[in-house]
């Protein structure tokens, strides 16, 4: 698997609450690696062009929403669906999705985050329709359901993990208190992601307040708010998770693209008019504080959680956002499916076979 292989991660200490300096993500029990030597990196590597992509059609998966769905928007261009995922030191085995399904007969798997959870969701589904494209199906606002395989797809919006609740009139935002946690009880395979929405300010700003032991704050280093988060979520998953029956994955931090002199581009303003990632492996804007944070967490807890580190396959893809073909507005956050979504999927079907 992609992140056990060993990892020494420094954290500042100001930033989070009482965590290490420094500490060595190695592998969890529960997953089935393969030896040193063999290991797969799926963290380091480049976006190349592939010809034989998209996997499927937007227009062929009846599961695509139309913020994602950039090519239905009027999206022009279509190299940003060809780009495959290669890591740089070994082949990220293709996506099956009948293999997928058939591993997961009669199993629940639950996303449980923000809208990129619901992002990465979407792109699941058509990745699997496109695989039995005659298989039967139901579906609501919050689930997928492939009736001849027993498999549910589910997406439970929890945008920050932790207890958001309404006490006296304000939006309270309680860092050490889930209570909700019952609802991802008695699933299979749990996929959670919160990061975006701990920065928003003003109108997008979902609370008043931040409570941590009882006290009320107006505001704290958001940072540190979310690691507080992140602990209690660790210590949720520590406490009700029996790896014997559930896997565990954290989704990384997917990255925006907000500002286009991060990758010294004097013509562009954020992503608008991006028509194809950044060539190479190294991204030249500034590295996302939180995914240190999060590696840090989740190497002190006692059950396995697979990190799906997407981070910098998601900074590369400059490209990968609907933009003005978001169905309104410029969106530089959220991303077209297909697209790069389809390759974190990826990495969770070869986690799932433990490669």
């Amino acid at each position: 698997m992609g992140l056990w292989f060993g990892i020494v991660v420094c954290v500042n200490l100001s930033l989070v609450l009482a965590l290490l300096p420094c500490i060595v993500l190695g592998r969890p029990a529960g997953f089935d690696n393969k030896a040193d030597s063999e290991s797969c990196d799926y963290i380091n590597g480049e976006w190349v062009y592939d010809a034989s992509l998209p996997l499927y059609n937007s227009s062929s998966c009846p599961f695509i929403t139309t913020a994602f769905d950039c090519q239905k928007n009027g999206r022009p261009d279509k190299d940003y669906l060809k780009y495959q995922w290669k890591p740089s030191n070994c082949v990220l085995p293709k996506f099956n999705g009948e293999d997928f399904l058939e591993r997961n007969r009669g199993k629940k798997i639950m996303f449980v985050g923000d809208s990129i959870s619901d992002n990465m969701m979407v792109s699941l589904a058509c990745l699997l329709h496109s695989a039995v494209p005659t298989s039967t199906y139901t579906t609501d606002a919050t689930s997928i359901h492939f009736q001849d395989y027993g498999v549910s797809i589910l997406y439970t919006q929890s945008g920050f993990l932790v207890d958001l609740v309404d006490q006296q009139g304000s939006k309270v935002l309680k860092l050490d208190s889930i209570s909700t946690g019952n609802k991802w009880q008695g699933v299979d395979m749990l996929i959670f992601n919160t990061y975006h929405w701990w920065f928003h300010t003003g109108h997008l700003q979902k609370w008043n307040y931040f409570e941590v032991e009882g006290k009320l704050q107006k505001d704290m280093d958001r940072l540190k708010a979310l690691g507080t988060a992140w602990t209690t979520w660790a210590n949720w998953v520590d406490t009700n998770v029996d790896p014997s029956k559930t896997k565990v994955f954290y989704q990384g931090v997917a990255t925006t693209h907000q500002d286009a002199r991060e990758w010294k581009d004097p013509t562009a303003t954020d992503c608008r008019g991006q028509t194809e990632p950044i060539k190479g492996s190294k991204y030249p804007g500034m590295s996302i504080q939180g995914e240190a944070v999060i590696k840090s967490i989740i190497s002190k807890m006692t059950k396995p959680v697979y990190f799906l580190d997407i981070t910098l396959l998601t900074q590369l893809r400059k490209d990968g956002h609907p933009s003005v073909y978001a169905g309104g507005g410029d969106d530089c956050s959220h991303w077209c499916v297909p697209g790069a979504p389809d390759a974190w999927n990826q990495i969770l079907y070869a986690a799932s076979l433990g490669k």
